[in-house]
């Protein structure tokens, strides 16, 4: 069993930057995926970055937003840059149990709790 939990979320002001940061504990594998979705009042969960050998991106955040992982620690980053007030949402964290990673939430084995993340006008 793998839990994961979010932190670093908050409120900022646009053009801000946060990093939020999630940290996997049970069996985990430096292998599998993780990636950020995030979900907005009143819309659909939506990818925002995952991680494997290599780096996704949604393209509302491409440029902006940058995700990372620091294996020793078993912990996922996502830096996020130039905010603007539609990256306002509760982010979560999702980890599964593939090396590859996919866009569809559906396809994700664990989550977090989620953290929210607002950015004013």
């Amino acid at each position: 069993q793998v839990q994961l939990v979010e932190s670093g979320g908050g409120l900022v002001q646009t053009g801000g930057s946060l990093r939020l940061s999630c940290a996997a504990s049970g069996r985990t594998y430096s292998t599998y995926a993780r990636a950020w979705f995030r979900q907005a009042p009143g819309k659909e969960r939506e990818f925002v970055a995952a991680i494997t050998g290599s780096t996704y991106y949604a393209d509302s955040v491409k440029g902006r937003f940058t995700i990372s992982r620091d294996n020793a620690k078993n912990t996922v980053y996502l830096q996020m840059n130039s905010l603007k007030p539609e990256d306002t949402a509760v982010y979560y964290c999702a980890g599964r149990e593939n090396v590859f990673a996919t866009l569809r939430w559906t396809d994700y084995d664990y989550w977090g709790q989620g953290t929210q993340v607002t950015v004013s006008s």
